[in-house]
């Protein structure tokens, strides 16, 4: 077999798994209300469980309702009553092969009073994350002895429902790690202290765990291998802490880094590369004998095993890559690596969660709606679509379509399949994106369906098809405002500088717009050599973006030098310069410059539509076109549009 070491067989405790492929715990906020499993997490996690993973770890599970509540739509394990639900969901990974943990966890001071009917949020010290911005109380010792008997009462449960073992959760800055961490806990009881008293809350979670279901049940612990936080959890702590877990009957330990406070270490946005982090896992490793998982942005397989191959770890922990191809473990066994599609890295599905929604991907519009969307119907008749626009949305669409024994006809007026999406691909750091348009390029092909470049269909082109319906899927166009001086010759379009058509180097340039594709943008031209400003009319830079890829591009821009005005608004272009305006105080000022980039938002291409519903039957408006959008809601509406069309 081409990847020997990911598809070998792996122990974890007693426990024998088919292969190395874990999927790490992820919140999905699919729990029901009550927090029972509901079949729509039943389902989510089955069609993981048949696409090839051999361990399936569950979202943060609760274990306490008083003040432990992380989402309010959190699976749950703190009564009997959750158990048929979690042995229903145990038995559907269970007729796959594979085997399913459940993760229990409590966040500590990384919550907010409004989960918890309005009462203060708990911490082992009272230590304020500067990523929520409320001070947590300190927990009595009786209240902590106390969370370790419903810690291990969730084990039980665990247990009870035929789950085959349980995780701490005690990475990322919640509870357990926040005893952990010297940053968080400055108790001066038994829990806290040296770096044995700040363990005694986790050490009696695991004894207590192995008491209660037997030393053959297992549990593994999840640790940051640093928390990237000053004053926080570093390696050389992390590995005193697993030769630690080790020696009381730990049977795994799982790898990751970060609290909220370094979240881009957490969940990594773009520009990280697969495997950065690989150092905290290896060192862990050799400093223990039961298994490790790692958690290492790992995409692809060739890297997954060469990360095994090298002895960093035991076991591959593939969480966002297996959210964009629930097939991910079978294409690769089978070799068929150009069909999984790839997770590009885009954070939308933890921003989605992060706002009380239930998990999405940009790239796998199915995911958490497994029921819902099952498999296409194959009802086309070979009748033609015509999909005028090769972007995220037309792509989709096509590829639907032709799933559901349509003939898709894609046209592309540019020479290359992707629209928006190949145009974010050329700032630095964004070369993932490629990854999803050559794995939409291939699938097209492989299901043959005819897509013609450099094409712009006309009218009456469209008639000779004869169309069952058309998909417009067009696109938008840049928004230019109207303003003295806007047509002259330095100023141009984000869409003018990607594409190629204009070419700025060596100059003084303003952005106009900070939203991602401005500050991209941005950093584009000043790795062309380019002085760059950036001019927010907002009181803030990146007013739109998602913190954590705004931290992270901002971060950089910076470091180059970039130069970003907000509460700033432009006025006029003059010849070698530009008027700005303070938003707040009203006073103008001159900027020299060279180029003005015009980064202020699109508005849909509906140029065709109206003449096409005139004259040919079930037209259809999607993605930018319709509304602009990000990736995954052009992936969301060609695919919804091509499943339900009729």
């Amino acid at each position: 077999m081409k990847y020997e070491k990911l598809f070998a067989a792996g122990k974890i405790g007693r426990l024998e798994l088919k292969n190395r492929i874990v999927l790490p715990a992820m919140g999905t906020s699919l729990a029901a209300a009550s927090g029972e499993a509901s079949d729509e997490m039943i389902a989510f996690y089955e069609e993981r469980a048949a696409g090839g993973c051999g361990l399936i770890i569950t979202e943060i599970t609760r274990v306490d309702n008083e003040t432990g509540v992380g989402t309010p739509n959190q699976l749950n394990a703190s009564d009997l009553l959750f158990v048929p639900r979690l042995e229903k969901l145990a038995r559907a990974v269970h007729r796959h092969d594979s085997k399913i943990f459940l993760q229990l966890q409590h966040p500590g001071r990384q919550n907010h009073g409004r989960l918890i009917g309005g009462k203060q949020i708990v911490a082992p010290s009272a230590v304020m994350s500067s990523a929520i911005g409320e001070m947590p109380r300190e927990l009595s010792t009786e209240e902590v002895e106390e969370l370790v008997r419903k810690f291990v009462f969730g084990a039980y449960i665990a247990k009870t429902a035929g789950i085959d073992g349980v995780e701490i959760h005690g990475a990322h800055g919640y509870l357990v790690g926040q005893f952990l961490s010297p940053l968080t806990n400055l108790r001066t009881d038994k829990y806290g202290g040296s770096l044995e008293g700040r363990m005694s809350f986790l050490n009696e979670i695991v004894l207590g765990i192995k008491k209660t279901c037997g030393a053959g049940f297992p549990v593994s612990v999840r640790i940051d291998g640093d928390e990237f936080v000053s004053g926080g959890i570093t390696l050389d702590e992390a590995i005193q802490t697993a030769k630690h877990l080790e020696s009381i009957g730990v049977d795994c330990i799982n790898v990751s880094s970060g609290t909220y406070e370094s979240s881009n270490t957490i969940i990594e946005p773009i520009s990280y590369p697969q495997g950065w982090k690989k150092h905290l896992s290896a060192a862990i490793k050799q400093a223990v004998q039961i298994p490790v998982i790692a958690c290492d942005v790992i995409r692809k397989p060739e890297f997954a095993e060469s990360l095994l191959q090298e002895g960093n770890t035991d076991f591959v922990a593939l969480g966002r890559a297996q959210l964009a191809d629930p097939e991910w473990g079978n294409k690769a066994a089978a070799g068929k690596e150009a069909e999984i599609r790839t997770c590009i890295s885009c954070l939308y599905c933890i921003q989605e969660v992060m706002e009380c929604k239930v998990i999405k991907c940009a790239v796998n519009a199915r995911v958490g709606r497994e029921l819902e969307f099952a498999e296409p119907t194959k009802d086309g008749a070979g009748k033609v679509v015509a999909v005028i626009g090769g972007g995220p949305a037309g792509m989709e669409a096509a590829r639907i379509l032709a799933l559901r024994d349509f003939k898709p006809v894609l046209f592309e007026a540019r020479d290359v399949l992707g629209g928006s999406v190949e145009l974010g691909s050329r700032p630095p750091l964004k070369e993932k994106l490629n990854w999803f348009i050559d794995n939409m390029q291939h699938q097209l092909e492989d299901l043959d369906v005819d897509v013609r470049l450099s094409t712009k269909p006309t009218l009456e082109q469209l008639k000779q098809l004869n169309p069952y319906a058309v998909f417009v899927a067009a696109g938008a166009q840049p928004i230019v405002p109207v303003i003295p001086g806007v047509k002259k010759a330095a100023v141009c379009t984000v869409v003018d500088v990607l594409s190629g058509s204009v070419v700025i180097k060596n100059k003084q340039a303003v952005v106009i717009g900070s939203g991602m594709t401005g500050l991209e943008t941005a950093e584009y031209l000043a790795d062309m050599g380019n002085q760059v400003t950036v001019v927010e009319m907002q009181p803030r830079v990146g007013p739109d973006a998602y913190l954590p890829n705004l931290i992270d591009i901002v971060t950089r821009l910076k470091k180059n030098g970039v130069e970003l005005l907000a509460s700033t608004k432009l006025v006029e272009v003059q010849d070698g310069a530009i008027v700005l305006e303070n938003t707040s105080t009203g006073e103008t000022s001159l900027k020299k410059t060279d180029a003005v980039v015009l980064s202020i938002g699109v508005t849909p291409d509906r140029s065709f539509v109206d003449e096409l519903k005139q004259v040919l039957p079930n037209v259809k408006v999607i993605g930018d076109a319709g509304k602009p959008g990000r990736i995954g809601q052009a992936i969301q509406s060609g695919f919804e549009t091509a499943f339900v069309l009729n």
